[in-house]
């Protein structure tokens, strides 16, 4: 099967982009129309168990990489350049280094290939929670959230997962069963001593917590060329909450 993607632009150096855990290719719709207007023909991709893409009961970094690289094979793309971001960056970096010959341009956004401990319960006891009370409206959905996701932003991310169901309720994108059945695998660390040798740009936001200090040895274990560098009034979500200081220096880093 064939992840579902939504492609910007006819021509173009192909340029993929992967979401986070629980997210979609619909949240980097504003940023993806940027990239094309730029010249690259962009595809905004759904990983497994995410967005419109298939369901599947196997859930890891390994199948995720697998699916990357069919899709590349089905829409013929030699060679690519890619961003990942946080779950999306665990898969974009065992692709580029399971795969190197295929990457023009790699961008990490903050996420380390180190083992990160769980820490979704909250948001996916409040899915959950969503999910067997049958929901009828997108209100009654947000009340619900708000017990378990007190941040609004937060929230409103999470709950563009619901969509409308023939039967006029609502459903859920995500394959959350099987998500939360295999939710250890989302901090697992980058396997494997393979490193990809050519440039890479790490991006953090300044007010995450995800890439620290101490994290950037093993960044550079993995990824001798890398370059770290944050972005300013941001947390994990920077491409959302500074997409204009993000896509300036993801733009001039693909340029480069």
């Amino acid at each position: 099967m064939i992840l579902h993607s939504n492609i910007l632009g006819e021509t173009g150096k192909p340029l993929l982009i992967l979401h986070g855990f629980l997210g979609m290719s619909d949240n980097w719709k504003t940023l993806g129309k940027k990239f094309a207007k730029e010249g690259f023909q962009v595809h905004l991709i759904d990983q497994r168990n995410h967005g419109r893409s298939f369901h599947s009961d196997e859930f890891n970094y390994d199948v995720l990489t697998e699916d990357l690289k069919r899709y590349c094979e089905h829409h013929k793309l030699d060679t690519i350049s890619l961003i990942g971001h946080s779950m999306g960056g665990k898969t974009a970096m065992l692709f580029a280094v399971n795969n190197p010959e295929m990457l023009d341009k790699l961008v990490i956004v903050d996420i380390g290939p180190k083992f990160y401990p769980t820490h979704h319960e909250q948001i996916l006891a409040g899915l959950s929670a969503i999910q067997e009370e049958m929901l009828a409206s997108r209100s009654d959905a947000e009340d619900v959230m708000k017990k378990f996701v007190p941040d609004f932003g937060t929230r409103q991310f999470l709950l563009k997962n619901l969509y409308w169901k023939l039967d006029k309720t609502l459903g859920m994108r995500v394959n959350l069963d099987v998500l939360i059945e295999n939710v250890e695998e989302i901090g697992e660390a980058l396997s494997g001593v393979a490193t990809y040798e050519k440039e890479t740009l790490f991006l953090k936001g300044d007010k995450s917590e995800y890439i620290q200090v101490g994290d950037e040895a093993l960044i550079h274990q993995y990824f001798p060329k890398a370059t770290i560098q944050e972005v300013s009034k941001s947390g994990h979500w920077l491409h959302a909450e500074n997409p204009k200081e993000f896509f300036e220096k993801t733009l001039r880093f693909l340029n480069s």
